[in-house]
């Protein structure tokens, strides 16, 4: 379990975050949504301890992430966001050995080399793996990217702590057919009983489609937290966003909206 209580975060006089409480379970996917400005991004990044609170906590199993060392952290939250540039030239697999760093000390065993095999296996970049990183377009990157990540909680044992999954914005440079095939790939991975993981994204279709919780953000502060139904309201969406959309209902993934 996750749980942030009385978040605040400024930038000197200004707060990004005000008060926030919020706690996240693991098993499911939970996306926060919001209007640029809204705080999605620095909410992640004070749950992921990239940034520290002025106020607040921020407890995994309840205990203070302020109090864990770096390392220990490192071996049980990863966080994927745009596309990083990297100055060396590496190989594909290099790349995505880098989020297995964590798990060993001088040279990866035979268990970090099956890990991220299967993981570039799993986000299908493994024709990629002896390519240098630089010369993969924009979303060719944010793909390998996503394994690297997956690769630094990959567990082939039953693990008796959680394990954190951030995304911030990780949708950017990629098609919609590479959005649908990641969030697919990512709610699969997050389906697991020890896995929490906490995204934002911009769409509300995919939000609506592949969230079991939605956190809406505006201004700084939670106003909705729930299930795509209870938050995804026309009222809300027109409050929060400044469009009226129209809600059409779908067989396969509940709530499509359309706006005019």
């Amino acid at each position: 379990m996750l749980v942030g209580s009385n978040i605040t975060f400024r930038v000197g006089s200004k707060e990004l975050i005000s008060d926030i409480s919020a706690s996240f379970a693991p098993g499911g996917l939970h996306l926060l949504v919001g209007p640029n400005g809204a705080g999605k991004s620095t909410l992640v990044k004070v749950l992921a301890r990239l940034l520290r609170p002025q106020t607040g906590t921020v407890e995994y199993e309840g205990v203070d992430v302020s109090q864990t060392s770096e390392a220990e952290l490192a071996k049980r939250r990863a966080v994927l966001s745009q596309a990083i540039e990297i100055a060396f030239p590496l190989t594909v697999r290099e790349v995505v050995m880098m989020g297995r760093y964590p798990h060993f000390s001088g040279r990866p065993g035979p268990t970090d080399e099956q890990i991220v095999d299967e993981v570039m296996e799993h986000f299908d970049v493994t024709e990629f793996r002896d390519r240098y990183y630089q010369s993969l377009s924009g979303g060719e990157r944010q793909r390998v990217n996503f394994a690297r990540v997956l690769a630094q909680l990959w567990s082939h044992n039953a693990v008796d702590s959680c394990r954190y999954l951030f995304l911030d914005e990780p949708l950017t440079f990629l098609d919609i057919r590479h959005q649908i095939d990641f969030m697919k790939r990512i709610r699969s991975f997050t389906n697991a009983a020890d896995v929490v993981t906490v995204g934002v994204v911009h769409d509300l279709n995919l939000a609506a489609r592949f969230a079991d919780q939605i956190l809406v953000l505006n201004g700084g502060r939670i106003v909705a937290h729930g299930t795509p139904a209870e938050v995804l309201t026309t009222e809300r969406i027109t409050q929060v966003f400044g469009v009226e959309p129209t809600m059409v209902h779908t067989a396969d993934s509940g709530i499509h909206l359309i706006f005019n």
